[in-house]
């Protein structure tokens, strides 16, 4: 019954995908028929027993970068610091003394989109602001995934102001190295997020998303921006300052 049920199952995606039900199963246009498949026919995943899968193995890539930093491993508070046109996500956790330190620094795979916030549902824009991680998916189509709390209270605010309704949502960091509007970053490092996020506790993470690094270099801002992106690469600009510049 169970073979059966499996053909029928693999029976649906392609008819699916011949009668134009691709973008319906798929609506980032990002996952493949395999990536779906796998996730449909594959077991289902706690994330105890993703932790179980390669939390020994991401806990002694991670540890040594931690000891570097002088930093307890697992640490009290985590933050994600990234940048788009470097295309740059780092790593900081907070010291003993309450003292941010930067522990790695991991290249993003792919990232869609160009420099300035996501407006609306569909314009394949990574967002920026400050974050707050809202869940673990230890079954994403991407690996594993920690989901952002996209659109935040300060979209939602701008959207109302603008007349924006559809403002987007599931934007995640997530493993493989391809994506609509999230932070891909190979399945190796979404593993070592992922894990980290479970221990410390998603309420302890944070994740800062910026054009670039305000603490480099001056931001000439696009002319094409929404009036409202001062305000919120001045909230960036001062989210930035909390975290000393590393390699």
């Amino acid at each position: 019954m169970r073979k059966l049920a499996q053909i029928s199952f693999l029976s649906s995606i392609f008819f699916a995908l011949i009668s134009g039900g691709f973008f319906l199963l798929f609506p980032d246009k990002a996952a493949t028929v395999m990536d779906y498949v796998k996730l449909k026919t594959g077991g289902k995943y706690s994330v105890a027993q993703r932790l179980e899968q390669f939390g020994t193995a991401a806990a002694s890539r991670l540890a040594p970068h931690f000891q570097q930093a002088g930093v307890a491993f697992p640490p009290p508070a985590i933050t994600l610091l990234a940048f788009k046109d470097s295309k740059r996500l780092e790593l900081y956790a907070r010291d003993p003394q309450g003292t941010w330190q930067q522990v790695r620094t991991y290249p993003i795979q792919a990232a869609s989109g160009v420099l300035g916030p996501k407006r609306r549902e569909g314009d394949r824009q990574v967002p920026e602001g400050i974050y707050a991680i809202e869940s673990l998916n230890p079954n994403s189509l991407f690996h594993v995934s920690l989901r952002l709390n996209y659109p935040n209270a300060f979209d939602q605010q701008m959207g109302l102001a603008d007349g924006r309704e559809a403002l987007g949502s599931d934007i995640m960091i997530h493993g493989k190295a391809k994506s609509i509007g999230c932070l891909a970053m190979g399945d190796e490092v979404a593993e070592e997020l992922f894990a980290l996020a479970a221990w410390v506790g998603k309420e302890n993470m944070r994740v800062a998303i910026a054009p670039t690094d305000f603490r480099h270099k001056p931001f000439a801002q696009p002319t094409s921006l929404p009036w409202w992106a001062g305000d919120l690469y001045t909230a960036l600009r001062t989210e930035l300052s909390h975290y000393p510049l590393g390699n």
